[in-house]
């Protein structure tokens, strides 16, 4: 499988492309990695050095790919943080070259915008970028709970009114949702959701609360491991608990380091931690072959 990742790189650190093609690697994907900015280290730091790249570099850099002829190889775009909106412009662009050379290839935005902690860090019309132009295009995106809020337009605070507004994602374009860092009236204080909706169901995985300070790492992982599994699963068309699970690990690992003992302790809440979300009850995933809630559109 060949996907190109269009994101962020970082010296120091593992974030954008610095974590993701790793991870697709490891996935067993050929990625071909576009970077979007060169800098030190994450600007979560608070100081960082570093270049943005113009939208033309990008651009040139798909062109360099497309002449080599392998576009039609290309199974997947993964695109991440931006820094201003002609990137997003360009990033676009490539999706649209890519898909004219292989049209059964997936877009996975990953709708970098904020977080409840910071709010929005992007700079303006990159939030609305990502509404009324990136998220159209996508098969899949991965918002977090922040950012489903503001592509939606409205707050969401129950997990009715979390699964209205993804299905107002779905009416818009993208076949599959995963949102993560889920606070619901309905989640525990020690601990996170994510939910993960397509035509095939809604499942939500409760995850421990990680007490660790890291900087976009669990987000760099879930776009790359999502899309990868999409990539290999077209047939069957829909997402399966495993995958849930392998989304749900993943992003748990990345701060797994300064709180291993804790975490290992907690663990075993991975295989009953999935729940189909069917006629409004969050319920135990007892055959998580069969659908649940069908989208409003379906």
């Amino acid at each position: 499988m060949n996907l190109i990742s269009i994101q962020s790189h970082v010296a120091y650190g593992h974030v954008g492309n610095s974590a993701a093609v790793f991870a697709l690697q490891r996935l067993g994907c050929e990625v071909w990695p576009v970077h979007t900015v060169q800098f030190s280290n994450h600007t979560g730091y608070g100081a960082w050095k570093g270049e943005v790249f113009a939208a033309a570099r990008i651009s040139e850099v798909i062109d360099g790919i497309a002449g080599l002829g392998v576009l039609g190889a290309c199974d997947g775009v993964l695109s991440g943080y931006i820094g201003a909106v002609e990137t997003g412009e360009a990033i676009l662009a490539a999706v649209g070259k890519v898909k004219a050379a292989n049209p059964n290839a997936s877009y996975c935005c990953d709708p970098v915008i904020g977080n409840r902690t910071r709010g929005e860090f992007v700079r303006p019309g990159i939030a609305e970028f990502m509404r009324e132009r990136a998220m159209p295009a996508a098969g899949l995106v991965t918002p977090n709970h922040f950012e489903l809020d503001r592509l939606a337009g409205r707050e969401t605070r129950n997990l009715a009114a979390i699964i209205e507004a993804v299905d107002d994602i779905h009416a818009r374009g993208p076949r599959a949702v995963l949102v993560t860092s889920v606070r619901s009236d309905a989640t525990p204080a020690d601990s996170l959701d994510v939910i993960a909706s397509d035509a095939g169901g809604r499942y939500l995985a409760r995850t421990p609360l990680l007490a660790t300070p890291a900087n976009g790492a669990g987000r760099s992982h879930r776009g790359p491991v999502l899309l990868s599994l999409f990539a290999q699963r077209r047939g069957r068309g829909c997402i399966g608990r495993r995958d849930i699970v392998g989304v749900r690990a993943i992003a748990a690992n990345a701060g797994r380091r300064r709180i291993r003992n804790r975490f290992d302790r907690r663990a075993g809440r991975v295989g009953g931690a999935v729940r189909d979300i069917c006629a409004g009850q969050d319920r135990p995933l007892t055959n998580p072959t069969r659908s649940c809630i069908p989208r409003r559109d379906a």
